[in-house]
């Protein structure tokens, strides 16, 4: 297609607008400003090229900041609103705020609404602060379009240009919607005030035929005005360049798309960027928007077949989503039903046993009655006793004795003729009370499961989970947690009294996530469901988790100070080490004979620790024949690297892994390092001292633990003193005074074949996942 051809193409798109063909008040939506959500007053072009309102993005910004800025791009021309915007109103500052808080879903991760970043100066333009000033300014907001964080750079809103395009359609858009009312002369005074037939671009009022030519008479400058039918808006007849207030766009940049001037590219922020001139990119750009609106323009059809369908499949949703609803309802309703029947003849079954045992304690009741003096039975008998004829009397006495034998008999064995108890009628709907928890629609998906042995809990929780191999699709997860017992071993008091109440992360969607900000020494408990079609899954078991005593550590392990390349196999993120036997353990071996000693080879981290409580975990593998894990100080380190009694007898030094005993000796001292050993599936427990907190019986038998699949060390520097524990399970094993007089590092030493693994956030200068 030929230019001409184009340019004809596009002339008779617009003539279709014009002639109401597509009527403008069809494009309403497209003239909103998002975050006002009102027609658009005075655009502004964000790099994005998305628009704003002027007056809203200085509101975005007045959030923060109370003071009053410089005006937008047009702040040199008197159409530009440069006067101080008033407070808005609440409505309208929430409605900012969630306009720029529906952004980042967990992914997101967010909360995070609107950010303005700025240094010393971050208001937009604060009273006192010039062009020329060297103060930076750093101004971030967030797109209310398409959700990303715009750097509007030092000047703020100085730099975006006005979308005059926009204005006009907006104001074509107003005139249509008002095209009963007039516009008025700016000049007449009611009540004669005239309508207006021409408006002046220059002097930016409307005006009647007769103030027109008063105001504007022949032979004088202002007859030179541009004039146009009357119209209430009213823009610079040049686009100027908001970096060269007093130069005219001319070219425009490829690579920022949009207008620069010339000073612009020779030396401005835009000189090592491919630029075209204006024409050019006006003709690509028409030509482009041309072939999209007939491209548009001939797929209207199937654009309203598909709108058709769409109101099709909004009918039938909610037909079906009303029908479900009355299916539901008639289930719970005979769930009801079943529910009251079988109440009221367990109700019924209390009832008959009460009152039957009443009846039978009642009678038992005016037995005994009977039994005291003056009444019933006794009395009867005082009567009998009177009877002086002998044969009356042993007539009536012989049935007399035997009730009151009856009577004496049952006094004696006292026993009530019913239970009072109604254990048997106790009702236990536990059961029944999960299965109604766990009642949910078919289309609900299985609980998840959340995966021990991949989730790890530090001054962050990585939490993992797993779902079922037949599980139905889902949209997202939610994780939930709380704090169950904090440092003091009670239960959680968070801000008052909603400690123990569960917090929700954002939505999830994939199959582990990230909860910051926990608290150190605390136990916390997690659990997640996952969510499809807008319907829950029951909530996973729960899962608790002890974050560490101290904040994390973060080292590698050391290749230069001290380390044995021969028989320390160090990989490349010097996050492991293996002990190895070769040749020069081969020969150390071979002077055991002469009375010579194999020693043990250290290893430290590459990071010292001067003040402070820190925490740090790794792995000995079960396998390794001995491992020392602990700390030591700067001056122990260099005796051990560089003292040559290390090679010769290891007996000399209390702790250097020859298990000679001289290592379980007490000190009443604490020593400048503290070493652990480990070896053979086993960790061994020093013998107690007077240091020791917790200690151990002097049995040796019971200073042999299992090893711990993960073991944590936690150094508090300031108290001098050293905790080792299972990482596992946060249970102390075992604790010491230690000399902290120097740099303390993290010390491994290892004989025979052994290994050591950090873990993952240790070799970590910061903690991430």
């Amino acid at each position: 297609m030929s230019d001409s051809e184009d340019m004809t193409e596009f002339a008779s798109i617009v003539e279709r607008i014009e002639r109401g063909e597509v009527p403008i008040k069809n494009i309403e939506r497209e003239l909103i400003c998002p975050i006002c959500k009102e027609l658009f007053t005075h655009p502004l072009i964000l790099p994005c090229q998305h628009s704003v309102c002027h007056k809203c993005v200085r509101e975005l910004l007045m959030l923060n900041h109370d003071d009053s800025f410089d005006a937008g791009s047009e702040c040199s021309l008197p159409g530009s609103p440069r006067s101080r915007v008033p407070s808005p109103s609440m409505e309208r500052l929430d409605r900012l705020v969630r306009s720029a808080t529906v952004r980042r879903s967990f992914g997101s991760r967010g909360r995070r609404g609107l950010r303005v970043l700025s240094s010393c100066s971050s208001s937009i333009s604060s009273p006192g602060w010039r062009r020329g000033s060297v103060t930076p300014r750093v101004t971030t907001i967030p797109c209310p379009g398409c959700q990303h964080d715009i750097d509007l750079g030092e000047r703020g809103i100085s730099m975006l240009f006005r979308n005059f395009t926009l204005e006009n359609i907006v104001e074509r858009y107003r005139q249509a919607a008002r095209a009963a009312v007039a516009i008025m002369c700016n000049i007449c005074k009611p009540p004669n005030q005239q309508e207006a037939t021409k408006s002046c671009m220059d002097c930016k009022a409307s005006y009647c035929n007769e103030c027109f030519k008063l105001h504007h008479p022949w032979g004088t400058p202002k007859a030179q005005h541009e004039y146009v039918g009357p119209t209430t808006n009213f823009r610079p007849k040049v686009l100027m360049c908001p970096e060269h207030e007093m130069e005219k766009v001319n070219m425009y940049c490829e690579v920022c798309k949009r207008p620069v001037c010339h000073l612009c590219k020779l030396g401005g922020s835009h000189a090592n960027h491919k630029v075209t001139s204006m024409s050019s990119a006006y003709k690509i750009l028409k030509e482009k928007l041309a072939k999209s609106i007939h491209y548009l323009i001939s797929k209207e059809d199937q654009v309203r077949t598909q709108i058709t369908e769409l109101e099709l499949l909004i009918s039938q949703t909610e037909e079906n989503g009303q029908l479900a609803e009355r299916q539901a309802n008639e289930h719970f309703e005979r769930l009801f039903e079943t529910l009251q029947e079988r109440r009221s003849e367990m109700m019924r079954s209390i009832e008959q046993s009460r009152n039957r045992r009443m009846e039978q304690l009642r009678s038992q009741v005016e037995e005994y009655q009977g039994m005291l003096e003056n009444s019933g039975l006794v009395g009867y008998a005082q009567e009998v006793l009177k009877e002086t004829d002998q044969s009356c009397f042993v007539q009536t006495a012989k049935q007399l004795h035997v009730r009151i034998q009856k009577a004496t008999d049952s006094l004696r064995t006292f026993h009530p003729a019913a239970d009072t108890c109604f254990d048997e009628f106790v009702l236990d709907t536990s059961r029944e009370e999960t299965l109604l928890k766990e009642m949910c629609f078919g289309g609900v998906p299985d609980p998840p499961l959340i995966d021990l042995s991949q989730s790890k809990v530090y001054n962050e929780a990585s939490i993992c989970w797993r779902l079922a191999d037949d599980h139905l699709p889902t949209d997202h997860h939610v994780l939930e947690y709380r704090r169950l017992v904090g440092p003091s071993q009670s239960p959680s008091k968070e801000d008052g009294e909603d400690g123990g109440l569960w917090r929700e992360t954002d939505r999830v969607y994939g199959s582990n996530t990230i909860v910051n900000d926990l608290e150190p020494d605390s136990l916390y408990s997690f659990r997640v469901r996952s969510c499809r079609n807008s319907m829950f899954s029951p909530y996973s078991p729960e899962v608790a988790f002890h974050t560490p005593p101290a904040p994390v550590f973060g080292f590698l392990l050391s290749d230069k100070c001290g380390f044995s390349t021969e028989r320390l196999v160090l990989n490349k993120r010097r996050d492991a080490v293996e002990s190895v036997a070769g040749a020069a353990f081969l020969l150390a071996a071979e002077r055991v004979q002469t009375g010579s000693y194999i020693s043990l080879d250290y290893i430290i981290g590459d990071t010292g620790i001067s003040q402070g409580r820190h925490y740090w975990v790794f792995k000995v593998e079960p396998h390794s024949y001995m491992v020392k894990v602990g700390v030591a100080s700067d001056t122990k380190i260099l005796e051990w690297f560089h003292n040559p009694r290390d090679t010769s007898s290891p007996r000399y030094d209390h702790d250097s892994g020859h298990d000679s005993g001289s290592e379980d000796a007490c000190y009443e001292v604490s020593q400048p390092f503290i070493l652990l050993t480990l070896g053979m599936g086993k960790l061994f427990i020093p013998k107690a001292s007077s240091s020791t907190a917790n200690p151990p019986a002097s049995d040796p038998g019971n200073r042999v633990l299992p090893m711990p699949q993960r073991l944590g060390i936690c150094l508090d520097y300031d108290s001098s003193r050293v905790f080792f524990y299972d990482a596992d399970t946060m249970r102390c094993i075992y604790e010491r005074q230690v000399d902290c007089s120097g740099t303390m590092f993290p010390a491994f030493g290892l004989m025979g074949s052994g290994k050591v693994q950090l873990e993952d956030f240790i070799t970590a200068k910061r903690l991430t996942f």
